[in-house]
């Protein structure tokens, strides 16, 4: 199978279910065995084309007034995605494109597609003039939403960031156990560094290493994602909670600040999720975890007599913060998901927190950057706000996140 015709079936299947998007390509470049080549090119192409979903579909209204067959739909999103939005080459993209139609729908493909080619700066002159919502692959409501909590110059190059293929980062572990190996990572990543912002964080150039990540020298890390646990400082020797910990990375970056020792309790809902858990701290070498199968949304959890000396809740959340990375988010998401979320959340960090020491602290964090479920849920926990950390992607350059250290 080609990665044209990968991405095109991933797009019908995506269209077709509720199946995320990354599995469905996984899935695909599984049972057809895609070289890493040809799954970077299905990638690009279906990421981009849900990516800019609104945009293609806009130019595909102005080139054909009438009813277009769903499966017709697809391979002309994906040929207009490639003229427009990619770097692909014009024949290529025309050409392979129409090879992936039905015979009798060819002719109308191609002639579809040539003369989006003969519009091609016109239509890249209209489109900056277009509604944002058309420009950019947005639901309405969002940029209403982002324009009223970061206003519309902000909300602009959220949106622009929102349709940028993602850098890939990834954290060194020194916990790792071939310190020789762990040296020789650190040397070549120097240069990638993120510096003392970031410390143990790099950018992966290419393909990451598959050596480093087998042998757990290395996790893909967004370096975001730190900030909670940097927040929540967990000192070597203490007894900490991390509520919502699959898929692990956080909590493998907590035993790194504990350099192992002491005691980290890891929980989550999903046993699914949990066994990868498992997996990924084995990796890593975070020998002082204990892995417990826990729902918090079902009352009290744990022993009632148990507490922590530093809690991490990372809450599940709308992942506003990290539609960049989840292509599927931005359809996915409703009006009323915010306030069903943050209504979760503080019952959540309001169960936890009663597992805390008198003098314990309780980091709270998101993936959202939204004000509803950040500031508005500490505010109204009843819980001292010590320290706020924010990293906003269209002035930080990482994915969206929010965090906040409590005290009882």
């Amino acid at each position: 199978m080609s990665a044209r015709n990968c991405a095109l079936k991933a797009l019908n299947t995506w269209e077709d279910t509720s199946i995320y998007a990354d599995e469905i390509l996984s899935d695909l470049a599984k049972k057809f065995q895609l070289s890493s080549a040809d799954r970077g090119l299905a990638q690009e192409i279906f990421y981009g084309t849900i990516r800019n979903l609104f945009l293609v579909d806009e130019i595909i209204e102005q080139l054909r007034r009438g009813r277009i067959k769903p499966g017709t739909q697809n391979v002309l999103r994906i040929g207009l995605y490639q003229i427009f939005c990619s770097g692909i080459a014009n024949h290529a993209a025309v050409n392979e494109t129409v090879n992936l139609a039905r015979p009798h729908e060819k002719s109308l493909v191609n002639a579809i597609l040539r003369n989006a080619l003969r519009r091609e700066e016109k239509f890249k002159s209209d489109i900056t003039t277009w509604p944002l919502e058309d420009q950019f692959s947005h639901s309405r409501f969002l940029i209403k939403r982002w324009e009223k909590q970061f206003g519309e110059k902000a909300t602009r190059s959220l949106l622009k960031w929102n349709n940028t293929p993602p850098s890939v980062f990834a954290r060194i572990n020194h916990l790792a156990a071939n310190k020789e190996a762990l040296e020789k990572v650190e040397l070549e990543t120097e240069s990638y560094s993120l510096g003392k912002e970031y410390p143990h964080f790099f950018q992966v150039k290419g393909a990451p290493n598959s050596e480093w990540l087998h042998e757990g020298l290395i996790y893909i890390q967004d370096p975001s994602t730190s900030h909670s646990c940097r927040l929540l400082d967990p000192k070597p020797g203490e007894v900490v909670l991390d509520a919502c910990a699959a898929p692990g990375g956080k909590t493998g970056y907590l035993a790194q600040l504990m350099r192992n020792e002491g005691e980290i309790i890891a929980t989550d809902s999903s046993s699914q999720r949990l066994k990868k858990t498992r997996e990924n701290l084995e990796r890593l070498g975070a020998s002082q975890v204990d892995i417990r199968e826990v729902d918090w949304t079902q009352g009290s959890c744990l022993a009632k007599d148990r507490q922590f000396d530093a809690i991490l809740l990372d809450v599940p959340c709308t992942n506003s913060g990290v539609i960049r990375r989840r292509v599927d988010v931005r359809w996915r998401l409703q009006p009323d998901d915010f306030s069903r979320q943050a209504k979760l959340q503080s019952e959540l960090l309001a169960r936890v927190s009663n597992y805390l020491k008198p003098n314990g602290r309780i980091v709270y964090s998101t993936c959202s950057i939204d004000l509803e479920e950040n500031e508005a849920v500490i505010e109204s926990s009843g819980l001292q706000v010590e320290e706020v950390s924010r990293c906003l992607p269209w002035e930080d350059g990482y994915d969206g996140a929010f965090a906040a250290l409590l005290r009882p």
